[in-house]
């Protein structure tokens, strides 16, 4: 008993241990943009120079890459085929990989409330479910780029050409398109509910600070 103890064990230290490079590469990428929404739509500087665009450029190349996490489910799959262990797939697997494909989903939705906080300062409220919509589209369209054709965020430096035209030429398949309204539903409404969960939390938070301020006064 001791003796397979230690091994299924190591076997999921061993699994871990490979899962935790692209999970931590992953994760990274999915901060870029969460940071760069900080920078772009959460300063009171009104204006847009140059710099201000390149980095909404960039922001939009790597907004992808957080829903993107959600198609790593396909690595749990094939962990649970690899570890028959119901009690560590339920206590280790499955908590590590929700947190990973939570955090990323939820870097998303942050970086688009941030974009919507930016819209309504502008005196631009009524644009920011259209702007949802539109980044939800481009998203699923990022998001198949990236798990099916392999193309990163950073191919629209190295290789421009190709992601234009490969990549345009494989969405207008009759297969692609319904994997790409699929995704774009699914962002959708994952990004509802997950925006007010979200909002409520924040809410809340700034309720209970506000509260406690007034109870020391």
């Amino acid at each position: 008993m001791k003796t397979e103890l230690t091994e299924l064990t190591a076997r999921v230290l061993q699994v871990l241990q490979i899962n935790i490079r692209w999970m931590t590469w992953n994760l990274f990428l999915a901060f870029i943009p969460l940071v760069l929404s900080v920078w772009l739509f959460r300063r009171t500087k009104r204006s847009r120079s140059w710099v201000w665009w390149l980095g909404f450029a960039v922001f939009y190349a790597f907004l992808p890459n957080a829903p993107y996490l959600l198609t790593d489910v396909i690595h749990l799959i094939d962990d649970i085929r690899t570890i028959q262990s119901v009690w560590i797939i339920t206590l280790v697997l499955i908590p590590v990989y929700l947190v990973v494909i939570l955090g990323g989903f939820e870097a998303y939705v942050i970086s688009l409330i941030n974009m919507g906080h930016y819209l309504h300062r502008i005196g631009k409220s009524q644009w920011i479910l259209g702007v949802e919509l539109i980044t939800h589209a481009l998203s699923a369209v990022g998001v198949y780029w990236g798990r099916f054709l392999r193309f990163n965020s950073w191919d629209f430096v190295t290789q421009p050409d190709a992601v234009i035209t490969q990549g345009v030429e494989e969405i207008l398949g009759k297969q692609p398109l319904v994997i790409l309204i699929i995704s774009f539903v699914i962002l959708a409404g994952l990004y509802w509910l997950m925006k007010r969960i979200t909002l409520g939390f924040v809410s809340q938070r700034s309720t209970g600070v506000a509260k406690t301020i007034i109870n020391e006064q």
